[in-house]
């Protein structure tokens, strides 16, 4: 069985290797290496799709801005983004171990008590202090992606993928000389609560990049996001790979990682897969080029592969039909195989699994041809039911004995995919308790390397005047809540005064934070000159 694992372990990072972000070996030169990494950079896709003078257009090449002194790969930093310095985080290299490094990110203790101010101001549940914290700590990671939750909540998608950006440039500058993002080798623990802001901040500026029309640089991120934990996949990007993958048409790389991982990781058991990799090779069949008799095996495969998946999960079909507005044929939806009994029949977990697979790629399945095959693969797998197929009581048997729970990172990527049809069949458990953006259902063993003091209420007479401004952010503030004597009327009026002046100062903080509007700064390199193409 380690055989196996140890197998298909190497399989993977083959598979990365030969996919998206290859391995640069270190005797590479560095212009290789940074080649590969480029394929970070959306502007690298778009530049494929449109030309460099269409993404670019009448930019001329330009000195760095100086107060940005850092080459980065995954953003380009802008001029309208505040002054940049450390702001507390550094990585460790923690062992090395088969050639795999760990390493983890660490908070300075400024930071640290910059942290306790933001969980101060999440919990007044105002996003204004969220801003004000982050006025004075414009890098601070947390403040970056709450406050960028907010704004795309407001419909500011502009600045909330900005301030994403912002977080991953803070994150590479705090980069150990040894981690890659590119080689498949660099390892960060999820159960750190520093390392997990990494991975939320790549996640969303991923789902970004996709909705920004760069599907294939989002897959990069993906793959980056997978490598970073293949074995615990702690946001479960194994459910989100084969849409992106599909959306890149990158099948052939697909079926390969299907083929690698299934006999350890039973990726046949996940509906995404069993259904994506038919439809893979249903669009393979169909390339203009393609030889005839190999055309004709890639169409076997698919009619195959599709009716497998219909009789595994048949509660795919129906909710899949409604979002592509496609009525079925009366004779499925009067036959209990295909009817309400496969959607009420389903245990929880893969309710779940379904809800998600189809409300995120049921545009895959619009295309007129793709849903002439699965009308003809719909009957065939009617006929086969009819016929008491041994295939179907055998996963009907499996439906019953697996599915039950959903392991918590499976709750944790349904929760950031916010596809409202998987949302809305979590369990209680999940959306009874508190779900904060910055870090979204928690490892129960976390390993946290310091701790949250207990808070402090302090006679308001002792305090500065910027220890009070803090406090005054949060909701429970009463500069006059402790116990006064009379003649300490002078004080409390200077109180006041204080309260007004923070008042003030917030207004104009709102009002700062509506009117920021960022541009995107010319590129320094030549935009006519010509882009290598993706590998």
């Amino acid at each position: 069985m380690d055989d196996t694992v140890n197998q298909g372990k190497a399989n993977f990072f083959r598979w990365i290797e030969s996919f998206l972000v290859t391995v640069a070996p270190s005797c590479l030169e560095k212009p290789e290496r940074g080649r590969k990494q480029k394929n970070l950079n959306p502007e690298t896709e778009l530049k494929r799709y449109f030309g460099a003078r269409a993404v670019l257009g009448d930019q001329r090449p330009r000195q760095r801005n100086r107060q940005f002194h850092r080459t980065t790969w995954m953003t380009n930093p802008k001029d309208s983004w505040p002054r940049f310095s450390r702001p507390g985080i550094s990585m460790a290299l923690l062992e090395t171990k088969d050639g795999i490094h760990y390493f983890t990110f660490e908070h300075g203790r400024e930071y640290q008590q910059v942290q306790f101010k933001f969980l101060d101001a999440v919990e007044s549940m105002d996003p204004n202090n969220i801003v004000a914290l982050l006025q004075l700590n414009p890098y601070h990671i947390d403040s970056l992606l709450q406050l960028s939750d907010v704004c795309r909540i407001q419909e500011d998608q502009e600045m909330a993928r900005d301030l994403i950006e912002r977080a991953l440039y803070s994150f590479e500058c705090a980069f150990h000389p040894l981690f890659s993002l590119t080689s498949g080798t660099s390892r960060l623990d999820y159960l750190r609560p520093e390392n997990r802001a990494f991975y939320l901040a790549l996640y969303k500026h991923m789902m970004f990049l996709e909705k920004r029309g760069c599907p294939r640089t989002a897959l990069e991120y993906c793959k980056l996001i997978l490598s970073l934990d293949p074995d615990s996949d702690p946001l479960c990007m194994l459910l989100l790979i084969d849409f992106l993958t599909l959306r890149s048409r990158e099948y052939q790389s697909l079926l390969q990682l299907y083929q690698d991982w299934e006999e350890h990781r039973n990726l046949s058991q996940l509906p995404n897969f069993a259904f994506s990799t038919a439809l893979c090779h249903f669009h393979l069949s169909q390339q203009d080029d393609a030889d005839p008799e190999e055309s004709s095996k890639q169409r076997s495969n698919a009619d195959q592969m599709l009716q497998h998946a219909l009789i595994m999960f048949p509660g795919v079909l129906t909710p899949l039909l409604d979002l592509c507005t496609v009525q079925a044929d009366a004779a499925v939806t009067s036959h209990s195989f295909f009817g309400p009994k496969s959607q009420l029949g389903q245990p929880p977990a893969l309710a779940q699994l379904t809800a998600l697979y189809v409300g995120r790629t049921y545009n895959l399945w619009r295309e007129a041809p793709v849903m002439l095959w699965l009308e003809e693969s719909v009957k065939e797998v009617l006929r086969r039911v009819d016929a008491a197929d041994p295939l179907v009581e055998e996963c009907q048997n499996k439906r019953k004995q697996r599915y039950q729970s959903a392991p918590r990172n499976i709750h944790r990527h349904v929760l950031l995919s916010e596809i409202k049809e998987a949302t809305s069949s979590l369990p209680l458990e999940v959306t009874t308790q508190p779900v904060m953006g910055f870090d979204p259902l928690p490892p129960l063993d976390s390993v946290s390397s310091y701790s949250r003091p207990e808070r402090l209420h302090v006679g308001a007479s002792n305090e500065s005047t910027l220890s009070l401004f803090f406090r005054s952010l949060l909701p429970n503030f009463n500069l006059q809540g402790g116990p006064r004597q009379d003649d300490d009327m002078e004080v409390a009026r200077a109180g006041q005064e204080l309260n007004q002046e923070v008042n003030r100062l917030m207004v104009a903080m709102r009002d700062m934070l509506a009117n920021i509007r960022f541009q995107e700064p010319p590129r320094e390199d030549n935009p006519y000159r010509d882009e290598e193409e993706w590998d």
